[in-house]
């Protein structure tokens, strides 16, 4: 039996940045309604994400960094009872209400409480329908719609917790994972395959990068076919050379041809291909140990239509 586990909670459509941000709880309602009408959704075990430990937050992100977010939405919500302003300011895009801090550490805890379940055979691999996304938000800093970093945090549990040698992190968003090169870089146990658009937000990636990151910028317009011939080409031995005994896998779905938040030209069948790739090099490798976290993907129809085509593979359907 391939279980193919899907971890979510509610929590995390409390978080939201204000009207009209891409960022949005609809984007979760979206995924649902695609696996329902489908009827993907059936063949899932669901989970409630957990809240996640700050010891295990902590793995990957300063402690002085917990501390300020934390104090962050405690100060929101004393200002709110007295008329204060609704919303805390990170970065130009991104800000926090006070359900954020739950929301993060649900998204979190989901990751960790996947890679738990994963480990220990009671299911084959896991996807994670959460929000806040994660991938850059760095050590010390939140940033770009995220503020705690899911994969970088499970792919440190997974090797200080589990006690693992060595892990893969995939990243396909079609944004650079500043966030998580920051917090994984140099880090011989780790080995990093993404491709992102270039020049793009957040500006990284595409020089002096350590030996244990493998960064494919590609410009503006490239199309899926390829995306696939550099995967092929380069992700993929790399991937075989380093044998991951778990993968983490970022899945952001921006890089659609139909997102506007990026201008790269993919579709479902691409991330389908994608997955089926990692897909491959897992069950070699890693006992077919997958665990997949959502990240961006703003085009609420091409979303749901692209993890839809993600979980098929996952689970064999």
């Amino acid at each position: 039996m391939n279980a193919t586990g899907y971890f979510t909670h509610k929590d995390c459509r409390l978080h939201e940045m204000g009207p009209g941000h891409p960022e949005c709880p609809e984007r979760l309602d979206a995924i649902e309604d695609r696996l329902l009408i489908s009827g993907v959704g059936d063949a899932l075990q669901r989970r409630e994400a957990p809240l996640a430990p700050l010891a295990d937050i902590e793995l990957a992100h300063g402690r002085m960094m917990v501390a300020a977010l934390r104090g962050l939405s405690d100060g929101l919500a004393d200002d709110i009872q007295a008329g204060g302003p609704a919303y805390a300011q990170i970065d130009p895009d991104t800000s926090l209400n006070v359900h954020t801090w739950n929301a993060s550490l649900r998204a979190a805890g989901a990751v960790i409480a996947a890679t738990d379940s994963v480990m220990a055979g009671e299911m084959e691999n896991a996807f994670c329908a959460v929000r806040p996304p994660g991938h850059h938000a760095c050590h010390d800093k939140a940033m770009g719609f995220c503020f705690f970093n899911n994969v970088a945090i499970a792919a440190k549990y997974a090797l200080e917790r589990h006690g693992l040698k060595r892990v893969a992190v995939v990243d396909f968003d079609v944004h650079h994972g500043n966030g998580t090169e920051d917090i994984l870089s140099g880090d011989e146990r780790v080995l990093m395959v993404s491709f992102f658009q270039h020049p793009f937000y957040p500006f990284s990636g595409f020089d002096g990068h350590a030996s244990n990151m493998v960064n494919l910028p590609v410009p503006a317009y490239t199309k899926g076919m390829d995306v696939r011939e550099l995967i092929e080409m380069v992700w993929i031995p790399r991937l075989e050379e380093f044998k991951p005994q778990m993968i983490f896998i970022s899945a952001g779905f921006d890089a659609h041809r139909e997102d506007d938040l990026g201008q790269l030209g993919l579709v479902e069948q691409d991330y389908a291909w994608i997955t089926q790739r990692i897909k491959d090099v897992a069950k070699r490798y890693a006992k077919g140990r997958i665990v997949s976290s959502l990240e961006g993907g703003y085009n609420l129809s091409a979303l749901g239509r692209s993890v839809e085509a993600h979980i098929r593979v996952l689970a064999d359907l």
